[in-house]
């Protein structure tokens, strides 16, 4: 990696997620790294978490480490005491922190004060963890990332973002389409597409969710209505109800597409009742290897 965290897709280099794939299969093959023995890790949890914890505390605990949970109630980061005190506590106490927070400029704040490993998982404007899973779920079906094509139908969110990115870095197509004033913000566009430019992927965006969706090889979104969005939600439910996927608009995909979601999900929503459990969803698959992809993560930060 190219420092000590793992905040973004930007922090890995070149070929590096590859790596990272090759380790998490080997992870869930049943092989065994005990990187974490005597290792204490701090969980750090603004927002709720179902996936994320879980997936978390197994794969600490399958490595040989331990954990202890710290939620918003119990530190208050930036209330109860500056973001810079608690990372400077910490760094005395653990060997990593593992942050989910609302603002990324959190996740900065603390890696600047403590020169232990920094981890995201999940901020409001990436989320690396669960495209390195998602990642995992592609390659084990399709055996190869290279020249396939995933339609991100729905918000520009930090879902988005990170596999936009993460598409780029492994020469995979994306496509997102989204309303106008939804799209993927300005910075991390330009980043994937100075990324695409390197691998020779395709970045594009569209407004037509028939149009994305033609030729697909994933087909994947998310929920309209992000963590911290709640005052937007009648809005949303408005602008995004054209975006539904179902089964329908699945249609125009590959016949062999992946349908993904990062799931909570929302039927009657994003998607339509029956979705989770088309014949081509791998949701909880995805699920599942969130734990095999942060078990890598940590073992690569850490080895």
């Amino acid at each position: 990696m190219k420092n000590k965290n793992f905040l973004t897709i930007e922090d890995l280099e070149q070929g590096e997620i590859e790596s990272l794939l090759l380790t998490a299969q080997k992870m869930k093959e049943g092989q065994k790294f005990q990187t974490l023995e005597n290792k204490m890790i701090a969980l750090i949890f603004e927002k709720p978490s179902l996936r994320t914890r879980v997936s978390f505390e197994v794969g600490i605990k399958q490595m040989g480490g331990n954990c202890i949970f710290l939620s918003n109630n119990e530190i208050g980061l930036g209330i109860r005491e500056p973001v810079s005190d608690v990372a400077k506590v910490l760094d005395r106490l653990v060997d990593v922190i593992v942050a989910r927070v609302f603002s990324h400029n959190t996740l900065i704040d603390i890696s600047q004060n403590t020169d232990v490993p920094v981890i995201n998982a999940l901020s409001d404007e990436a989320h690396p963890c669960q495209a390195i899973g998602d990642l995992l779920t592609i390659y084990e079906h399709k055996n190869k990332l290279a020249g396939l094509k995933l339609a991100f139908i729905g918000d520009g969110n930090n879902i988005a973002g990170s596999l936009a990115l993460a598409s780029a870095s492994t020469g995979m197509d994306f496509v997102i389409c989204s309303p106008e004033q939804y799209q993927l913000p300005k910075h991390i566009w330009r980043k994937a597409q100075n990324i695409s430019a390197l691998t020779g992927s395709k970045i594009n965006w569209t407004s037509i969710p028939e149009e994305a969706i033609k030729n697909a090889d994933i087909v994947y979104t998310d929920v309209w209505v992000s963590m911290g969005d709640e005052n937007e939600r009648e809005k949303r439910l408005k602008t995004f109800a054209p975006y539904q996927v179902t089964e329908n608009l699945v249609q125009n995909a590959n016949y062999d597409f992946l349908f993904m979601h990062d799931m909570p999900a929302h039927r009657g929503e994003e998607i339509s009742q029956n979705m989770l459990d088309h014949t081509n969803s791998v949701v909880y698959q995805q699920a599942e290897n969130r734990l095999h992809a942060q078990k890598s993560v940590l073992h690569k930060l850490m080895e």
